[in-house]
């Protein structure tokens, strides 16, 4: 026999399989329309480098213009020298708008040692530069401007 209670939860549990089970796997917004109309940021300069060598941070980006509202493989790698290891929770992506935004915490789940692995990425139509930052084990940061291109 079913009491009250246990209906409420079967039908609860029946809502939830079925608004999951009918979302398509979509892409992850990387950059939201609204976070691209945003002002861009004028301030922003070039890369430096120090006397020491912090981690080396290399895109690999599909080659060309990214279409706009399509998915696409956002990967950034990175390499540490001198035997030192890249601290993930270091990591800082800041998408170069005024104000900043940060994305750290949407990319979150695909940032590794290794780098930024965010397969089904997904960004609306524009240029758009983000500030990537690392630091290794040894306390050497690295910094670069990583510029994405998307059309309609």
């Amino acid at each position: 026999m079913f009491s009250i209670r246990s209906t409420r939860l079967t039908v609860a549990a029946v809502a939830a399989f079925v608004g999951i089970a009918s979302v398509p796997a979509f892409a992850d917004p990387l950059i939201s329309a609204s976070e691209a109309k945003l002002p861009n940021d004028s301030s922003v300069l070039g890369a430096t480098r120090g006397i020491t060598r912090g981690p080396t941070i290399r895109p690999e980006l599909p080659s060309g213009t990214i279409a706009a509202g399509k998915p696409f493989d956002f990967h950034i790698l990175f390499q540490a020298h001198g035997g030192a290891t890249v601290e993930p929770s270091s990591v800082r992506v800041t998408y170069l708008k005024s104000p900043h935004v940060d994305l750290t915490p949407r990319l979150k789940p695909y940032i590794t040692a290794q780098g930024i692995d965010m397969t089904k990425a997904e960004i609306p139509a524009g240029v758009h530069e983000l500030r990537v930052q690392v630091q290794d084990s040894d306390g050497h940061t690295g910094s670069a401007v990583v510029t994405l291109d998307a059309a309609r």
